[in-house]
Formats: structure tokens, C-alpha cells, sequence
């Protein structure tokens, strides 16, 4: 089995290497090929990936590579993790929006359009590339914004789906709540990418009991807490939103502590610089704890369950992924991208069926996916109209004067990444 990174010189990535080499009865790798433009971070995460894959026994080989089409020719799989323009834009887009009193975020708000323009028309040149070298290919996308980018995949008729580590994230959280294994926990979540809730907390499947109720009434304070989100607020709910629900539910309040500390692109580019420098030495071989603060956790178990899952080594028959609706949101229509549970297996991910939901959730979720319809059409179309017509419909910002004033400083701040403009 041969499997590509796309992204591969991240510092993200020997979490992923340490779950390929944990997890190998689960996924098989005998190839992982690392891509990236990037050579002098590539040589020293690779280093770093074959020390690792060395100490735990694993025989796979990891190559690094430059050249894309080489990298992900023959390749069963490909993992899309790349940010065009790097920290420094993910920088831009924390920041700027502030100026207008809007939230800045890298996949919300005016901060998460922006990373989607310069995103998707990039990942559809690469997906192109590797269904011209290998059509039978899966791609699964971790690139942000996942929603808009997945969908702009599979709209292009790519074999596509969109992973996000959110889901594994509560279903380890609430294992140890609960203190059961991580796989007796089955999650109700339903919504889009970064737009979700946890309707229900499910003890040995998905038909198990709903212990969602008892988790609240038990350890609310602690998920509370975690959510950054006040006690209450969730017992109102209840359920668990995701945390990006935060910028929803206390846009203002985000907007104002923002405002008064560095950016996260910032923190992230300073614990890089680290990260690279631990990298570089010859005597380190497993991921450094310092890593964990970088964001991302479990991705690397969620990518290694639906990879075997697609390609038929195993996997957890229900995961949580990004797929086209297909009507299991009747309200939505069905070539939107949703993020629910679905039976993952060698012919992609059918999305399990969803109780009605409250107009509380459906409301917005319908209002988002009607941004991500405008926001994927200006990343496919350009044009300084589509953009303000997709700042105007986001429930972030919602007018006029904001919106035009964003549009300038979004088309401003990107125009190296944006050939219409």
C-alpha cells in the first residue's frame, strides 16, 4: 500500500507518521511519500518520520519528494494538509477582519473566505494532477476550510472525502469521561464542518444508549470549560457544540479578546520555528510534546480509520466525515457537504440517517451552507462582486458597510493569491 502527504514538510506531520507507525496492523503502509515545495522543512521532518517509522519496527520506506506527480503516482491514497500562503497568510486572516469588528478566524468569517480562495482552485490543480497519474486514487481532505474544500472536490468529480479531527477529538474526551474505551463512545453529530453539535453520547454504537444527559449532569463544568462556553449556556442547549460554535454564540466577546493578545498563526509560527529546530536533531526519534500544543489532535488516528476503511484494510465501518448530503438533511439540498456519521467502506461514505432537528440547528446550518454555495463560487469564478456577495450572506458579518470594507481588505491582503484580481 502506497500512501502520499501532500503538505508532507509540515510540522504537523510526525503526529501523523506516529499514528501510521502505531496503528500499522490497521493500515499496512510499505510506501508513505512526503511532498512539499518547502525542501529544507521536508528534509528535516523526513529525518525525523524515518526515525520514528525506525524505532517502532515499522518496515514501511518514506520517501520525501518536490515533484507532485511523481510523489503521488501509484499512490492508493492521497492526504491533502497544506495551507497556501503558510502562517504568514493565516496571519493576515486573524487579523485584518478585526479592523471591522468581525471575528478573525481561519475557517470562519472573512479570515476562513479568504483562506478558501487562495485554497480550492490549489487543491483542484493537485487532485487533477493525481487523477491524471492514478484515477482510482482516494483523496481525503484535511485541508481547511474542509466543508467548502470537499466540495469543491467532489463537484469536480474527485474520489473525496473531508476529515476533521473535531468528532475523534469529543469521542476521546468523552471515553475518558465516561472511562471507557474510546471505542464504545459513538457520537449524534451532525452539521457542517466547524458548525456542529453532539446530540447525543452513545455507549457501544450507534443504537446504543444516549448517555449525553448524565455526561452533562456529571462533568458539564469540565465540558464547559473546555468549550469555553458558560455552564448554563450548555445545559440550555443540551448538548455539546463544537468550540467553533463560540464565535456564533459570542462573536463580540471573541472579537474584544482577540484584540488583546497575538494572533494564534503567530503562537503557531513561534512553536514551529521550535519544532523544526528539535527536528534537526539526529538523536530524536518520536514526536516531541511540544507538538501537542500545536493543534490537530487524534488527526492522526481519524486519517489512519478512514484511509483503511476506503481502502479496505479495516477501519471503523461508522466515521464521522465530510460527504455530499444526499438528502439527509432534507432542508439542505443534496450536493451540499455535511459533517455526520456515515458507513465508510471501498465505495466512499453513505451519511447514516439524522433525526429531525430543531430549527435552532437547521437554521443555521441552512444559513451557512448558503455562504459556502457563494464562497466556493468565488473561489471557483473570481470577481470582487462574488466575494462581497458571500462576506454579505455569512451570519459573521451580514452588512452592507462591513461587507464592502472586508471585501477591500480581503482582495488587498490576498491579491499574490488571487489572479482576477
Amino acid at each position: 500500500m502506497k500512501l502520499a502527504v501532500v503538505g508532507g514538510g509540515s510540522t504537523y506531520t510526525p503526529e501523523l507518521i506516529d499514528g501510521f507507525a502505531r496503528l500499522r496492523d490497521t493500515l499496512p503502509v510499505e510506501e508513505l511519500v512526503l511532498i512539499d515545495p518547502a525542501a529544507d522543512r521536508l528534509d528535516l521532518v523526513g529525518g525525523l518520520a524515518r526515525r520514528i517509522f525506525a524505532k517502532q519496527g515499522h518496515p514501511g520506506r518514506i520517501v520525501t519528494t518536490s515533484d507532485l506527480d511523481a510523489g503521488v503516482e501509484g499512490a492508493d491514497a492521497v492526504l491533502l494538509q497544506l495551507r497556501v500562503g503558510g502562517q504568514a497568510a493565516r496571519n493576515q486572516d486573524e487579523t485584518w477582519p478585526l479592523e471591522c469588528g468581525c471575528v478573525g478566524q481561519e475557517t470562519t468569517g472573512a479570515g476562513g473566505l479568504a483562506k478558501a480562495l487562495r485554497t480550492v482552485p490549489v487543491v483542484l490543480d493537485i487532485a487533477e494532477r493525481v487523477r491524471r497519474t492514478n484515477p482510482d486514487a482516494w483523496i481525503i481532505d484535511f485541508t481547511n476550510p474542509v466543508g467548502i474544500v470537499t466540495r469543491a472536490l467532489l463537484k469536480a468529480g474527485h474520489k473525496a472525502v473531508g476529515l476533521c479531527n473535531v468528532a475523534i477529538g469529543f469521542q476521546r474526551k468523552f471515553a475518558r469521561l465516561l472511562d471507557v474505551a474510546p471505542g464504545e463512545v459513538h457520537l449524534d453529530h451532525v452539521g457542517l464542518n466547524h458548525l456542529s453539535w453532539e446530540l447525543g453520547v452513545r455507549l457501544g454504537g450507534p443504537e446504543g444508549e444516549n448517555v449525553l444527559p448524565a455526561l452533562l449532569a456529571e462533568h458539564g463544568d469540565t465540558i464547559a470549560g473546555d468549550l469555553r462556553m458558560p455552564r448554563q449556556i450548555v445545559d440550555r442547549l443540551g448538548v455539546v457544540p463544537s468550540y467553533y460554535l463560540r464565535y456564533f454564540y459570542a462573536h463580540d466577546e471573541v472579537v474584544r479578546e482577540l484584540g488583546t493578545k497575538p494572533s494564534r498563526a503567530a503562537e503557531v509560527a513561534a512553536m514551529e520555528k521550535e519544532l523544526l529546530a528539535m527536528y534537526g536533531d539526529p538523536a530524536l526519534d518520536e514526536k516531541p510534546e511540544l507538538l501537542s500544543k500545536r493543534g490537530g489532535a487524534f488527526y492522526s488516528e481519524a486519517a489512519v480509520d478512514l484511509a483503511s476503511a476506503l481502502l479496505g484494510g479495516g477501519g471503523s465501518p461508522v466515521q464521522v466525515v465530510n460527504t455530499y448530503n444526499d438528502g439527509t438533511l432534507p432542508f439542505l439540498p443534496d450536493d451540499a457537504v455535511i459533517e455526520v456519521q456515515a458507513r465508510v467502506d471501498g465505495t466512499g461514505a453513505t451519511p447514516l440517517a439524522v433525526p429531525s432537528l430543531d430549527p435552532m440547528y437547521s437554521g443555521l446550518i441552512s444559513h451557512v451552507t448558503a455562504y459556502e454555495d457563494l464562497a466556493l463560487d468565488a473561489a471557483l469564478r473570481g470577481g470582487r462582486d462574488r466575494v462581497f456577495k458571500a462576506l454579505l450572506a455569512h451570519p459573521l458579518i451580514g452588512q452592507f458597510e462591513y461587507a464592502e470594507s472586508l471585501t477591500d481588505r480581503l482582495v488587498a491582503h490576498n491579491r499574490e493569491h488571487l489572479p482576477w484580481a
